[in-house]
């Protein structure tokens, strides 16, 4: 996608400052750009009927609507655009007006401290380009607001029911060796119609529908039978992660099953992971805690997922023995800029490296990502810097391509 392509809007009450923005934008190549210089203005632009506008280029302290206003405004429309914010505010502040903006919905590109320079302004527009590119590839971006079927209980069961769901795997990988270490198995439905669907468009409506279970017992089949014949065949030496549901572990009997179900596939049990979010390690269940200490007797790995999201992640860790610390993707995004989201990344490590147990960290997606990640002494990384969600076939010939480069 060429800048010249592009369709910007340049929200700047400052006359000065709006001359400098337009003739940066005009040096990277744009060619149709708007100018507003309050939200109020910005809004009737973006809100027109014929309007056509790709990124908003905003200022937040401004006359009338400002800035914060405006991405409240944006978010309660629904509208597909990207945000850039540009502010001479502290730091600390733009991380908070940031936050705000991706809880409005809004996808946002990055903040800029003023001045804009022509470097910084641009590696947001790529950004905007990457992520449009891996839309149209079936991997929507966070914040994108491309609309997600919906599906019936009956069309969910009948899915079920015509085995269509099946694990795809996102590996993780050494951040010292480059090795890969282990995959994340991420349900997709094979639909007969309507091709690969992610899991956002049918983990909910299953949740809601009670057919969660079923869903993760199709998971944990299906991971375990690959793994067990990767390793079988030497073709790839890893383990298999899959998501469990607090649906499930609510039956007593389910880590007999699961064990059952694992070593049914001639799998050992240390081979897989299952990994609970904070939410779910949260609760006070006793069949829950009985099922997660009797699986890791067992030998099955746990890992916190998600962690930094919760609000007693410290706590959890006292009271199920987990061997894996997921640590969310938006502390690893934010970390490069965001001062707080990097001491939390940093003593998240640190602590996972004191109770001995592994690092993950998700959402990957840069060089810069992977250079902190590596001098802060994270042990994996798993996301779209490394490899997207992919069929079991296509890991291996992943795998296999990676460790021949």
């Amino acid at each position: 996608m060429r800048i010249a392509d592009l369709n910007f809007l340049a929200v700047e009450d400052h006359q000065q400052q709006c001359g400098i923005l337009l003739d940066i934008l005009a040096s990277l190549g744009a060619k149709r750009v708007a100018v507003a210089t309050d939200g109020l203005a910005a809004l009737n632009i973006v809100t027109a009927p014929d309007a056509r506008v790709d990124i908003i280029i905003s200022d937040l302290n401004m006359p009338g609507m400002d800035g914060m206003e405006f991405m409240r405004h944006l978010g309660q429309a629904g509208l597909p655009v990207s945000i850039i914010l540009a502010s001479v505010l502290e730091r600390s502040l733009l991380s908070s007006v940031e936050t705000m903006t991706r809880a409005y919905g809004v996808n946002i590109l990055g903040v800029i401290e003023k001045p804009v320079t022509k470097a910084k302004l641009g590696t947001l527009i790529k950004l905007h380009a990457t992520q449009a590119a891996q839309t149209s590839a079936g991997n929507p971006a966070a914040g994108s607001h491309t609309a997600a079927p919906s599906f019936t209980a009956e069309e969910l069961v009948a899915g079920l029911n015509n085995d269509e769901f099946e694990p795809w795997f996102q590996p993780k990988v050494d951040l010292t060796t480059g090795r890969v270490k282990g995959a994340e198995a991420l349900a997709r439905w094979r639909h007969p119609n309507l091709g690969i669907i992610a899991p956002e468009a049918f983990v909910r409506q299953m949740e809601s529908c009670g057919l969660v279970d079923k869903l993760t017992w199709v998971m944990l089949r299906k991971a375990a039978a690959l793994c067990s014949q990767w390793r079988a065949s030497s073709a790839l030496d890893v383990s298999v992660a899959v998501n469990l549901s607090i649906l499930s572990l609510a039956d007593t009997q389910f880590a007999a099953r699961v064990t059952e179900l694992v070593c049914g596939e001639k799998l050992d049990p240390q081979h897989m992971v299952l990994e609970l979010t904070e939410s779910a390690a949260a609760t006070d269940i006793g069949q829950a805690l009985e099922n997660l200490a009797r699986l890791r007797m067992k030998g099955f790995g746990l890992s916190i997922d998600d962690y930094g999201t919760g609000y007693s992640s410290m706590q959890q860790l006292t009271r199920i023995s987990f061997t894996e610390l997921k640590i969310d993707h938006s502390f690893v995004a934010n970390a490069a800029r965001q001062p707080s989201a990097k001491v939390i990344l940093k003593s998240s490590l640190d602590m996972a490296w004191k109770l001995k147990i592994t690092s993950v960290a998700e959402g990957v997606e840069t060089p810069q990502d992977w250079d902190l990640l590596s001098r802060l002494g994270c042990q994996l990384a798993q996301g779209y810097l490394i490899a997207k969600p992919m069929e079991a076939g296509a890991l291996l010939q992943w795998t296999g391509d990676a460790h021949a480069g």
